[in-house]
């Protein structure tokens, strides 16, 4: 039995796609007919629909990502400083709108500037260090990240596992380390801590690195999807069967035969993401399925339950996604939403955020959450120094006010004595 549809919109509900219970008839005519549903599956058409409410989740974090990146940068420099002007010249590549001045005004705490020279013969000039409290965070991420390393080996396991040859360029895994919470250092550090998980072979950087899976963990091959409907059939003594939140945004309309396709379509038997579908077609539809599991399990283990299309896209290969897999995003839209926010697409997984919130929070969400919270410290002690500035001329136009009031009352006390 399929659980139910959540789905907000009462045009879309109803449709009933929510009360789909009927089993999939086994005769020939019904497999045809359904064939010929899933087989025009491209000629259906989804129509984009903007969610101001997930769009305002990525802008929130618009900020924090802009530091983390200018952060980055300078810990990535020998000593971990940087000239201060050789910093201006990348802002381009950083994306940075302003001057880096203007950036160290707007953000203070997490720099401090200090005069160096460059080399021994020339002036000193302005260098950029990480600050004591930049510093502080810094060690307090890396105590967070070792209380929750086993779930970065889960974590890491889950993402070869879904592979198709169980192994993954380590390159590409580089690329996508903080969208999964990995740290800076993982394949230095963490991998060879587990060798009966991983292997590296070859070195990092030179483009022929790779990280293969050396033992099958079947505690780690269960979806989040499998996970969930086994609490479900546990906490009410009912069986679940696996199956997807479809969740549409109010006043969402779908077309006659798309609903007539979603509602087969979740009558499938849901296949794991850690399945062997080496037996599937690239064009059925149960690896549109199969497919669909494979995003909402990525997307559930990343740390904000959203990534950029395009980084998806460069694990095409491992996971066998098809060159059209964007259109996936709009076509389940119940299940995922695609924003275009800041002129990049972003998959969201819509279950995990109540408006513009994340409720489905990872446990290494907490690291963003205290930068955020040493952004503020500074954004209020700037709010404070601004106050005070602007309070003490405030005092100095009263006290030249005064004093012009009182220069006045004394001239005219002269001009009254002199006509006397």
């Amino acid at each position: 039995m399929l659980s139910t549809l959540k789905v907000t919109s009462s045009r879309v509900s109803s449709t009933n796609l929510g009360s789909i219970s009927h089993t999939l008839s086994s005769s020939s005519s019904s497999s045809i007919t359904l064939w010929t549903r899933f087989a025009s599956v491209s000629s259906l058409k989804v129509v984009w629909r903007k969610d101001q409410q997930l769009d305002e989740a990525i802008e929130q974090d618009k900020v924090w990502r802009l530091c983390t990146r200018v952060v980055k940068e300078v810990l990535n420099e020998p000593g971990q400083v940087i000239p201060l002007r050789y910093l201006e010249k990348r802002r381009e590549r950083l994306r940075l709108s302003v001057r880096i001045n203007t950036f160290l005004n707007r953000n203070p705490g997490l720099f401090e500037v200090y005069l160096d020279k460059i080399k021994p013969n020339t002036q000193p000039v302005p260098f950029l260090r990480v600050s004591d409290r930049l510093r502080r965070f810094l060690d307090e991420e890396k105590r967070i990240r070792d209380e929750n390393e086993q779930l970065l080996v889960a974590k890491l396991c889950k993402l070869l596992m879904m592979c198709k040859n169980k192994v993954v360029s380590a390159d590409k895994l580089v690329h996508v380390k903080r969208e999964f919470g990995f740290p800076n250092d993982f394949l230095c550090n963490l991998v060879p801590k587990y060798p009966n998980f991983f292997r590296l072979v070859g070195s990092p950087g030179e483009g022929k690195s790779f990280l293969e899976l050396v033992s099958w963990n079947p505690e780690f091959a269960k979806s989040v999807i499998e996970q969930r409907a086994e609490e479900e059939s546990r906490l009410t003594g009912i069986h679940f069967r696996p199956s997807f939140n479809v969740k549409l945004p109010s006043g969402f309309f779908l077309k006659k035969e798309m609903r007539e396709w979603v509602r087969d379509w979740m009558e499938l038997p849901y296949i794991s993401p850690y399945e062997d579908i080496s037996h599937l077609d690239q064009s059925s539809p149960e690896m549109e399925k199969r497919t669909v599991g494979v995003f909402h399990e990525l997307l559930s283990l990343s740390i904000l339950k959203r990534m950029p299309v395009p980084i998806l896209g460069k694990f095409k290969e491992e996971y066998r996604f098809s060159n059209a897999f964007p259109n996936i995003f709009t076509r389940h839209s119940g299940i995922f939403y695609m924003s275009l926010k800041g002129g990049i697409k972003t998959a969201v997984l819509r279950e995990a955020y109540q408006n513009e919130q994340l409720i489905d929070r990872d446990p290494l969400l907490v690291i963003k959450d205290k930068f955020v919270e040493l952004l503020a410290e500074g954004h209020r002690e700037r709010a404070n120094q601004v106050k005070l500035k602007r309070e003490a001329v405030w005092k100095d136009m009263e006290v030249v006010a005064r004093r012009d009031v009182q220069l006045d009352h004394e001239e005219c006390s002269d001009c009254s004595d002199e006509e006397l």
